[in-house]
């Protein structure tokens, strides 16, 4: 087995609490949503959402792959971090064991915060990947996340 690790940070005008409830407490209900393109849909099909949880992620039209689940691996809502991987589903392209995103949010300038995305592949065998093919999720988190970060900003009631 491969492995494969890529970090990334992204800074946000809005506190550590209201975006981690955002992007990750509130994402099953959000990202459809915010990006029906991507999402289609988000539902919990083992446990209640917390850790050993199972989720199956259903995409949306504008997006590659058809579904994904993924696990639940650490929720801890006191220090903002959350662990998941994508343990199954056409996403993970019988090139990947799992994909493991571990994502933990800090306080940042001026009441805003940082978001810092660790993304580990486990890759089957020995396969290769380039740095474009890399870049190309970093760029769909990242996008992700402006999104989720507009409807925060866009609706000072979402608390």
């Amino acid at each position: 087995m491969g492995f494969i690790a890529k970090e990334l940070e992204i800074a946000s005008p809005i506190p550590p609490a209201k975006i981690f409830k955002a992007f990750v407490l509130d994402a099953d209900e959000l990202f459809p949503k915010i990006v029906p393109q991507a999402f289609k849909s988000v539902e919990i099909l083992e446990g209640d959402g917390g850790p050993g949880s199972i989720k199956k992620i259903t995409f949306g039209e504008a997006e590659q792959f058809k579904h994904a689940k993924h696990r639940v691996d650490v929720l801890d809502k006191e220090k903002f971090v959350y662990h998941y991987s994508w343990i199954e589903g056409d996403a993970l392209m019988h090139v990947f064991e799992k994909i493991s995103y571990e994502i933990k949010v800090e306080a940042g300038h001026d009441g805003g915060s940082v978001t810092k995305i660790t993304t580990k592949f486990f890759t089957i065998g020995d396969v290769h990947l380039n740095e474009e093919q890399l870049n190309s999720g970093k760029e769909k988190v990242i996008g992700l996340f402006k999104a989720v970060e507009d409807y925060v900003l866009a609706n000072p009631e979402y608390a």
